[in-house]
């Protein structure tokens, strides 16, 4: 007997003997101990005031809340918010068709294609900013070359500013876009975009109409692993932003390092926290819109078919 269709049934049988809640288990205490139970006191430290030693102090207070309200952090929550976005849509617009050319190449090569795009990731993460800081330097090469082609002005520098942090951002974050939107290309019935020209539509109308709600869910994938890791980003800001490319990470390293002020931190880290829970909410909230429309729509068809 075959040795996989053993462990198959081995599985089988301990799926169908053991209680859904067990199977589960696991998964939940792990949530619970390592993400909920640490968020509530976060959010618990917030209201706590601050100890000159650098600790947290007995007393419960507001005034951290409205310390962390004050224009300087908005405008760096702003800023958070509106670069995560950009580099949110600047990995989609790229992987998207890196996604699907990769999925129409022939199965054989296929892997190897992906395989270039992830290659970039066994290296260490900080040995890639710094690469990035030799490559925008102000005496960098590329910099050269830019002003001597006169694509650039000499007074412009490409390294501590908010452009530095969206390209080296978006150049850490592309991979984890390209493979949920590959994976979802890869299952995608390519026929139908066949058939859509067939009826008279362009190739982008049935790329756009077609194509693009068929990955919906790797698309979705894609947003989340960059825009939620994009929103709480520390070290690409501090190597390549400067004081103009500051973020709302690099507050809450401050105010929990140098300043030492942990009810501070907290406040900001529980903002974060906020922020980011609201695009998954929306996104959440889609998912159960769409599947419940598509279930009405479906109910609708087949009992139309019964009562004929």
């Amino acid at each position: 007997m075959d040795s996989r269709s053993v462990i198959g049934r081995f599985f089988s049988k301990i799926k169908h003997g053991v209680p859904e809640w067990a199977l589960s288990a696991p998964s939940v205490v792990w949530l619970l101990l390592f993400f909920l139970i640490p968020s509530l006191l976060v959010f618990a430290i917030a209201f706590r005031t601050a100890d000159p030693s650098g600790g947290i102090d007995d007393g419960w207070t507001l005034e951290t809340i409205k310390n962390v309200l004050r224009p300087e952090y908005v405008w760096v929550l702003w800023r958070t918010v509106w670069v995560s976005v950009a580099v949110t849509v600047i990995c989609l617009l790229l992987s998207i068709p890196v996604g699907y050319w990769i999925s129409r190449q022939n199965p054989k090569y296929r892997y190897w294609y992906l395989l270039i795009f992830i290659m970039p990731l066994w290296t260490n993460f900080l040995i890639r900013i710094f690469a990035w800081r030799i490559l925008l330097n102000p005496e960098g090469f590329l910099r050269r070359a830019l002003i001597a082609m006169g694509i650039i002005p000499s007074d412009v520098f490409l390294l501590n500013n908010i452009g530095a942090v969206i390209i080296v951002t978006v150049y850490t974050c592309l991979p984890f876009a390209i493979l949920p939107i590959y994976a979802a290309a890869e299952k995608f019935n390519y026929s139908l975009l066949e058939a859509a020209q067939d009826l008279g539509a362009s190739r982008f109308k049935a790329f756009y109409s077609i194509f693009l709600p068929g990955i919906r869910r790797g698309i979705i994938t894609a947003i989340l692993v960059v825009l939620i890791p994009s929103m709480g980003s520390y070290a690409i800001p501090d190597l390549v932003g400067g004081v103009n490319g500051e973020m709302l990470g690099n507050k809450i390293a401050i105010r929990a390092s140098a300043y030492r002020n942990l009810p501070e931190a907290a406040a900001l880290a529980a903002m974060l926290s906020i922020i980011i829970t609201i695009p998954i909410i929306v996104l959440w909230l889609r998912q159960r819109r769409v599947a419940k429309t598509t279930g009405s729509a479906l109910k609708s068809h087949v009992e139309g078919g019964l009562v004929k």
